[in-house]
């Protein structure tokens, strides 16, 4: 998309990249409301504020099994801006996913997982490095933290339903973390390749096609 006709389809007052994520969301999940959070810490990084990410929304999901399907708004442009009409990536060019199944401490929405998804977005935004499909990061502890779990680690894959999407500001991809035990965590250290990463997220895929984090897995 072009500049001029960007400028004729939308308005300052228009959010395409937030619509263009709300209509992906929309095709999986119909009328389907979600439940939608914004800053953690009341105000966003331009503002102030701590937190990267301008929010994120969380789905019940009873596909596959039944979990939370959680999606990060701000990776990518979000808000009218001309200048980045038709770019070949929306900013960073991804937002991040979540799939986690019911967990006992969890009596509310898991709303560490998004302070997880804030956490990455601190190192991105600092660091100038982003995340890619295959990618693979130890936690250096349970990803939920004061917890007995055995998943201490991560790795990225393609959001099975998501995808990826084209918007007004260029491509996002929706990358999903995909929580993964300290085994397979001391595992991957011995091979961190992009190769190694994609052949042990096929075969996560063959018992669990939506890549679910349980943390209650051993």
């Amino acid at each position: 998309m072009n500049p001029e006709i960007y400028k004729q389809q939308f308005t300052t007052d228009d959010t395409p990249g937030w619509q263009a994520i709300d209509n992906r969301l929309e095709k999986i999940y119909g009328n389907r409301e979600a439940r939608h959070y914004g800053p953690l810490c009341g105000l966003h990084y331009i503002a102030g504020g701590t937190d990267p990410i301008d929010g994120a929304s969380i789905y019940d999901s009873d596909h596959q099994t039944f979990h939370r399907h959680i999606i990060s708004y701000g990776m990518s442009e979000l808000y009218y801006n001309e200048e980045k009409a038709g770019g070949e990536f929306s900013k960073w060019g991804f937002e991040f996913t979540f799939r986690l199944a019911p967990f006992k401490d969890d009596q509310n929405d898991p709303i560490w997982a998004v302070e997880v998804m804030n956490n990455l977005a601190r190192y991105v935004f600092s660091s100038g490095k982003w995340f890619e499909e295959n990618h693979f990061i130890p936690a250096n502890g349970p990803i939920r933290l004061n917890t007995d779990t055995q998943i201490t680690g991560f790795v990225f894959a393609l959001d099975p339903e998501l995808g990826k999407i084209e918007t007004p500001h260029g491509e996002v991809s929706f990358l999903q973390l995909v929580g993964i035990t300290d085994t397979e965590v001391e595992h991957l250290k011995k091979n961190p390749t992009i190769g190694a990463v994609k052949e042990f997220i096929e075969n996560l895929k063959k018992n669990n096609p939506l890549l679910i984090t349980d943390l209650n897995r051993k």
